[in-house]
């Protein structure tokens, strides 16, 4: 026999589902945030181009910081190689993840920058990044307390330079190329303990 309507086929009633709407995904919010100048959107401007409310969209993000952080987990995804570094091929997988950086970075106006700059970031997103870059050098041998100082010094080196070219900043009159730098960056990695002890007074590594 055929349900009523408002019913299941066992006579209980449909309830509506609670949360986040059907209609929306969070491919379809970082898409729209995407296709729009991600420094000045507002959540409302937001919810216009996805076609619904701003509530409907509040029960995904409530403010800017949870947008970029949506912004940033699909970035990351994209950005991270699919396989693990081989034995002995750690700089090939370094120089992929790289090149991957610099054409999401800069196809989003403003992230580079942002990313440069002291603020919250988002803990799991870059967190599995930081763990990728780390796992790559622990793999090739490095000790684990250099393996995470050559994160430090590529994954800095890699932003600082994307922001600068973001900025489009006066240098002279060449084009940075950032295959050059990148080239320079990887066969200065990884990091060893220097040979040189530091000035008198001094021991960086007793700055946090």
């Amino acid at each position: 026999m055929a349900s009523r309507a408002g019913q299941d086929a066992k006579g209980a009633p449909h309830r509506p589902r609670r949360g986040r709407p059907p209609q929306l995904s969070r491919e379809q919010i970082v898409s729209a945030a995407l296709a729009s100048n991600l420094q000045t959107l507002t959540l409302r401007e937001l919810a216009a181009r996805l076609g619904v409310t701003h509530g409907a969209l509040y029960r995904w993000i409530s403010d800017r910081d949870e947008l970029m952080d949506l912004v940033s987990d699909v970035l990351v995804e994209r950005i991270l190689p699919a396989d693990e570094p081989e034995e002995g091929q750690w700089r090939p997988w370094l120089r992929r993840l790289a090149w991957s950086m610099h054409d999401e970075f800069l196809a989003v106006p403003g992230y580079a920058t942002r990313t440069a700059r002291p603020h919250r970031h988002n803990a799991e997103s870059f967190g599995r990044l930081r763990a990728g870059v780390i796992r790559a050098f622990t793999g090739a041998g490095v000790p684990p307390e250099l393996a995470e100082q050559s994160w430090y010094i590529f994954g800095t080196s890699l932003v600082s330079w994307l922001a600068a070219q973001e900025q489009s900043l006066d240098l002279g009159d060449g084009r940075p190329r950032f295959d050059l730098f990148l080239d320079v960056l990887l066969r200065g990695l990884p990091a060893r303990e220097p040979a040189d002890p530091p000035p008198a007074g001094r021991d960086d590594r007793e700055i946090g």
